[in-house]
């Protein structure tokens, strides 16, 4: 028998309002028939963007379509997340879903009609004044240029993209449902079965035996599979080759970073600058081994709880007090745009019976976003509102700022405003803690979100970095080599007062970011460009607010890296990653003064 409520017995004032996206069905219904008329009107341009005017009636077509069709997906899809097992919006969702591809496929020859176009005619384009507010959407069209092949080998590379999807498929097939874990023995000396989700508990056990035989069990298993593993990521790699040559890309990293038009020393930077940091995560880990009370610190020692079970409650209204509080140095207009989406109804605060679980910031543009929450009483529920809130209010100044082309912001940035939020409600607790133990909780919480988020990260960014190289060079990747790769970088990162287990050379077999090549270094930068900007506010005030608010404003209006750079973080030096390391030392030497 479940506990939780079910939907209809949830107050409406824990809810969100979708009647601001439409105030029923039938208007949605009504949206989708004039979605599905407007769509045939893409097709009265194929074959004649030749000119300004075109081009500009085509973009203006291709926004309104989107929106219309964002429109109905949001709201299609937040009534799924409601109550997932509700037939209604299952139905609803798939409508939406099915659009979303007539969509997609009608305006698909936009582009490369574009492209088709000589270059001379493409810059006249650019620098058109009928065309001004698209000169971003007409540059990034440009570049693409060198990228994209003729009309027949991109229809044969759509063609292999299922193919390519086989390395990810099979991971993720003997990942999730093959891959069978023993049973061990919990606190109590009761038998469990071990499992992904259980896992990281064991590890955060208070129980030293507890927390070995969970890591042991994991990799034993793994290390079963090795060969198959090995070759599916080995598969993934020459995916990765295939079309970086077909593309004339010089590396798979260059091509990983080319979308979001990341310059490579970005991605240098990280793992230089962070080479350079690691005598500080040497010092924590000394630490560490101190605040357990061990003779040696062992790689399953990582998530063991550094203070005894330190109980904070939390309550949803204290969480929201707490937050308008922590962020107030963001300013007035900050403040005001916070509390109006805590008093209508962004938020979906609890679970209920068939609730999708996590948390999410989503919406619309042209309407103030959605929060998804599943809120518990207690710290990590508050930094998760935290969070979520600074993705709500980067869309809402977005949004309000700019056109609906530009305010859509990349994944290289959305990290950002999130993570900053998290950054100024810590500075704002841990001023106001009222006793050592509180303190010593929040500064561990704290100490592990750099340790997982930047030096973790990066280790695996420079994992797949030599993992490429050495393929591109002709290096057979075997098990073996894949596992001396990825033990010696955790011994260069955890240092001399941790015992790097053996067992650990299996970890690369099990991490599924992998097989998104490329993509885990963001978590370190955005860590780290957030808490460089809560340092610069904390430290400046009002100029370093503007500055930020700036950034917020911005959207997707230009490149991610010039958007950081104008608000005071270049991510093209190692400058933001420092700023986030002192920060870190600054959180060491409090957790060391506090346990003399």
């Amino acid at each position: 028998m479940s506990t939780l409520p079910k939907r209809s017995e949830v107050a409406a004032d824990n809810t969100w309002n979708l009647a601001d996206l439409f105030p029923d069905q039938k208007a949605w219904e009504q949206a989708y028939e004039e979605l599905k008329k407007d769509l045939k009107k893409a097709a009265g341009f194929e074959g004649k963007l030749d000119s300004a005017p075109q081009i500009k009636a085509i973009f203006e077509l291709e926004d309104e379509l989107g929106l219309a069709t964002e429109r109905l997906y949001v709201y299609a899809n937040l009534h799924h997340d409601e109550d997932t097992a509700d037939p209604t919006y299952q139905a609803l969702l798939e409508k939406a879903k099915k659009v979303s591809v007539e969509v997609s496929e009608a305006l698909s020859f936009v582009t490369p009609e574009i492209l088709s176009l000589p270059e001379a005619e493409l810059d006249k384009l650019i620098e058109s004044k009928e065309l001004e507010a698209y000169r971003f959407t007409l540059t990034e069209i440009k570049r693409e240029k060198a990228h994209v092949l003729s009309k027949a080998e991109e229809a044969l590379l759509a063609q292999v993209g299922n193919l390519s999807q086989a390395p990810q498929s099979i991971f993720g097939m003997l990942n999730n449902a093959d891959m069978k874990f023993p049973k061990i023995k919990d606190a109590e000396g009761k038998e469990v079965e071990l499992t992904h989700g259980s896992y990281i508990q064991f590890l955060e056990s208070p129980d030293r035996e507890v927390r070995h035989n969970a890591f042991k069990a994991v990799y034993e298993t793994y290390a079963k599979q090795k060969n198959t593993l090995a070759a599916t990521l080995n598969a993934n790699v020459n995916k990765n080759m295939f079309y970086a040559k077909v593309r004339k890309y010089p590396s798979v990293l260059e091509m990983s970073l080319y979308g979001d038009n990341i310059p490579e020393d970005v991605y240098d930077n990280l793992i230089g600058t962070i080479h350079e940091s690691l005598p500080l995560l040497h010092r924590y880990m000394k630490l560490r081994k101190k605040l357990l009370g061990v003779d040696e610190l062992h790689m399953y020692d990582l998530f063991a709880p550094l203070v005894e079970e330190y109980k904070w409650d939390i309550t949803y209204d204290e969480a929201k007090k707490l937050c308008i509080e922590g962020l107030k140095p963001l300013g007035e207009d900050y403040s005001k745009a916070l509390q109006e989406g805590f008093n209508n109804r962004w938020i979906d605060v609890y679970e209920n019976e068939g609730k999708r679980t996590g948390a999410y910031s989503w919406g619309s543009y042209g309407t103030h976003p959605y929060v998804l929450l599943n809120h518990k009483d207690n710290l990590n529920s508050m930094f998760t509102l935290a969070h979520e809130m600074g993705h709500a209010l980067h869309s809402y100044y977005s949004d309000k700022a700019l056109p609906y082309r530009d305010a859509q912001y990349t994944i290289f940035l959305a990290e950002v405003a999130s993570t900053t939020n998290e950054a100024l409600l810590m500075d704002y607790l841990l001023k106001h803690a009222d006793d050592k133990k509180q303190k010593l909780y929040l500064l561990t919480y704290y100490a592990d979100q750099f340790r997982t988020t930047v030096f973790r990260q990066t280790m695996f960014a420079e994992f797949e970095k030599i993992v490429h190289e050495r393929a591109e060079a002709g290096v057979s990747m075997t098990p073996q080599e894949l596992s001396s790769i990825y033990y010696d970088l955790n011994k260069k990162y955890h240092g001399s007062d941790m015992v790097v287990d053996q067992d650990i050379e299996m970890e690369w077999a099990r991490i599924p970011h992998f097989y998104r090549s490329f993509y885990v270094y963001k978590y370190a930068t955005g860590f780290s460009a957030a808490t460089s900007f809560s340092k610069q506010i904390l430290d400046e005030g009002q100029p370093a607010v503007d500055r930020y608010l700036g950034f917020l404003k911005s959207g997707g209006s230009d490149y991610s890296i010039n958007i950081l750079k104008k608000a005071g973080v270049d991510m093209s030096s190692p400058q933001p990653v420092r700023d986030a390391m002192s920060v870190f030392e600054d959180v060491i030497s409090q957790m060391e003064q506090l346990t003399k």
